[in-house]
């Protein structure tokens, strides 16, 4: 099988998510790192694309000399992911969109609804692939987690528990750190900071597992260090269109936690959780019955969970690997397999709104605010 072509925007060296996209893409052999704007600096850029094997012609010093050089290109890249600062998401997205690329962005996929919202337009218009790097819906055992809640095994859903809370950002002598202070920005960041940054994740994943939306909510933010204008600190309670309650709290002040993502979906009939700290193992309890542990990689797990399995049970497949599963999803979609567990521009300003809805409902003592877009209403 050729091997799909793919080009990355950011990402470059010291970054944090750059790494993982780069591991991820190349794991399976799907796609070959062939363009590159890596770096805001156009010769650090072109010099760290050259160290990684891109073609000098292909080591761009920017975004835009990047689609200038694969437009006319007959071999141009089938794959763009956009991996830069939040409140350049837009700009670039949209470009590679309406010169006919398919791109893969890292969330938020925009920093406002507006823009959001003009991304689907354009990726409908376009007929070209715009997913929002939610990679923990691409974990085995996440996959595991849908398909048991889609088979029934939960009853309805009545509520969900998640919150995904790190004390990575708790030291205030470090605050001024630019790789830190920038998520606290609003210039740089939006109108958000650790709800944007990985409150979302855990919102989407919430949809992701009960195939619902987020229909209204409360939050409640807090900037525990004075010297950050952006919160570092949330409580949001939501409600979901089919009537599933929801509680979420994010924070990048928690000292002490290390990855605290996790997830828990209550039914009527059982319930449910997953931690990404411990990955591949998924927690199940039956009403009026044991608690299981069900495990990656043994048998009568669903086909998606099977399917984005590497390697045999009790080795632990980890973050890379689930950015991973979302080029796999990507791969068989640029080549007409579609896959429903691949999130969206929809998805991308879904989350949008609820940032916008939870800022606004913030600043009005937590007042329930609708969450959803203006064209999902």
């Amino acid at each position: 099988m050729t091997k799909l072509k793919w080009g990355m925007i950011g990402g470059g060296e010291g970054s944090q998510i750059g790494p993982a996209h780069r591991l991820g893409a190349q794991a399976d052999g799907l796609f070959e790192f062939v363009a590159g704007a890596l770096d805001h600096r156009p010769d650090a850029g072109r010099e760290y694309a050259i160290k990684l094997g891109i073609d000098p012609s292909r080591a761009y010093g920017d975004w835009k000399e990047m689609l200038a050089g694969e437009k006319g290109r007959e071999d141009r890249v089938d794959l763009v992911t956009v991996a830069t600062p939040n409140a350049t998401h837009f700009e670039i997205t949209k470009n590679f969109l309406e010169a006919g690329f398919n791109v893969l962005c890292e969330k938020p996929m925009t920093m406002s609804v507006e823009e959001g919202e003009e991304i689907v337009r354009i990726a409908e218009k376009t007929g070209k692939i715009c997913a929002v790097n939610y990679c923990y819906s691409a974990y085995p055992m996440v996959r595991q987690a849908r398909a048991m809640i889609r088979a029934g095994e939960l009853g309805k859903i009545r509520l969900v528990v998640t919150n995904f809370s790190h004390g990575h950002h708790g030291d205030a002598g470090d605050a001024d750190n630019p790789r830190v202070r920038w998520r606290y920005d609003p210039a740089m960041a939006g109108v958000s900071g650790q709800f944007a940054d990985c409150g979302i994740h855990a919102l989407h994943m919430a949809s992701f597992l009960c195939d619902d939306q987020v229909e209204t909510l409360s939050a409640d933010f807090a900037s525990t260090i004075s010297s950050r204008q952006l919160e570092d600190d949330a409580m949001v309670n939501f409600r979901m269109s089919g009537g599933t309650v929801g509680r979420l709290w994010t924070s990048s002040v928690a000292i002490g936690r290390q990855h605290g993502f996790e997830i828990q979906i209550f039914g009527e009939t059982g319930g449910l959780k997953w931690f990404a700290e411990q990955p591949n193992q998924l927690i199940f309890t039956p009403l009026g019955g044991r608690t299981q542990i069900i495990e990656k990689g043994e048998g009568g797990l669903s086909e998606e969970a099977t399917r984005l399995s590497r390697v045999a049970i009790a080795h632990p497949e980890g973050f890379p690997l689930a950015v991973a599963n979302m080029y796999c999803d990507l791969a068989d979609a640029l080549r007409g397999k579609a896959r429903d567990g691949l999130p969206s521009a929809s998805d991308g300003v879904r989350s949008m709104a609820a940032v916008h809805a939870a800022v606004s409902s913030a600043n009005n003592h937590g007042a329930w605010t609708d969450a959803r877009p203006p064209m999902f209403r």
